[in-house]
C-alpha cells in the first residue's frame, strides 16, 4: 500500500537523504532533502510537509534548535534522529517537541514504518469528523485536533494529542508503556520508553489544574482518570 505525504529531511550527510528519499519514494512519499539547519526553515515553509526528520546535530542552526522553531510555526510531526551515544540530547528532543526519534545507524525500513505510523494515526484521529470527547472543563475535539481546558483552547503537539486522545477514549483503563506506544506511536517500539514518560509530564503541564486527568498507576503505566461523577459525552 503506498502511502502520500510530504516529508522533509534535515541532515548534512548525502548518503542520508539519498537512503530516505529512495525508500520514502517507494511508499510514495514525496521527499525533499536540506543539509543545513539554516536552510530548513525556509524549505519548511516553503513545502508545507506532513512529516519533518531531523538530525540533531547540523550545521547552521542545530536540530534542537530547529526543533523548537518548527513548533513555534506549525504543529507537525517531528522524527529525530541521533547517535547512540546522544541519550541526553534525544530526551531534550523529546522535552522540545519531538514526536519520536530514531538512533543512528538506523534501519531506513523502521524510519520509514514510523513515517508511515505517524501518517496513519493523524489520519485515524481525523477521520472522525465532528467527534467530540467531553469531560468537566475538558474538551476534545477530534476534526479540528483542538483542546480546550476552562473554556481556553491550548496548544498540543501532534503527538501529545494522539496520546491525549487515546487515553480519553478509554477512561479509566490502565495502559502500560508498551500498549502506549504501540496505539498511540503505531509500531512495535524497541528503544527507550521513556518517550511515553517524557510525553506525559509535557502534558500534565499543558493540562495545569487537569493534570490530574492523566494518573500515573505505578510500576504498571497510565490512566485518564475524569471525576467519577461524570462520563464522557459524544458528539
Amino acid at each position: 500500500m503506498a502511502y502520500s505525504g510530504r516529508v522533509l529531511v534535515v541532515d548534512d550527510d548525502q548518503n542520508v537523504l539519498e537512503l530516505i528519499q529512495l525508500y520514502g519514494e517507494r511508499e510514495g512519499f514525496n521527499v525533499i532533502g536540506v543539509n543545513n539547519g539554516d536552510l530548513a526553515l525556509a524549505a519548511f515553509d516553503r513545502e508545507n510537509p506532513d512529516v519533518v526528520v531531523l538530525d540533531i546535530m547540523l550545521p547552521g542552526v542545530d536540530g534542537l534548535t530547529l526543533c523548537r522553531n518548527l513548533r513555534s510555526i506549525r504543529m507537525v510531526h517531528i522524527i529525530m534522529l541521533s547517535a547512540k551515544g546522544e541519550e541526553a540530547d534525544r530526551v531534550l528532543g523529546l522535552e522540545m517537541g519531538a514526536d519520536d526519534y530514531v538512533s543512528k545507524p538506523f534501519s531506513p525500513r523502521e524510519l520509514v514504518a514510523r513515517i508511515k505510523a505517524a501518517l496513519r494515526r493523524s489520519q485515524a484521529v481525523d477521520s472522525g469528523v465532528g467527534m467530540k470527547l467531553i469531560y468537566p472543563e475538558l474538551e476534545i475535539q477530534a476534526d479540528t485536533r483542538r483542546v480546550i481546558v476552562a473554556e481556553t483552547s491550548i496548544e498540543l503537539t501532534p503527538r501529545e494529542f494522539d496520546l491525549l486522545y487515546y487515553l480519553a477514549q478509554n477512561p479509566r483503563h490502565v495502559f502500560t508503556r508498551e500498549e502506549l506506544l504501540k496505539a498511540v506511536w503505531g509500531y512495535d517500539f524497541f528503544g527507550d520508553q521513556r518517550t511515553v514518560d517524557v510525553h506525559i509530564r509535557r502534558l500534565r503541564e499543558k493540562l495545569k489544574l487537569l493534570s490530574h486527568y492523566v494518573s500515573t498507576v505505578w510500576g504498571v503505566g497510565y490512566q485518564f482518570t475524569p471525576p467519577s461523577n461524570r462520563e464522557m459525552i459524544t458528539s
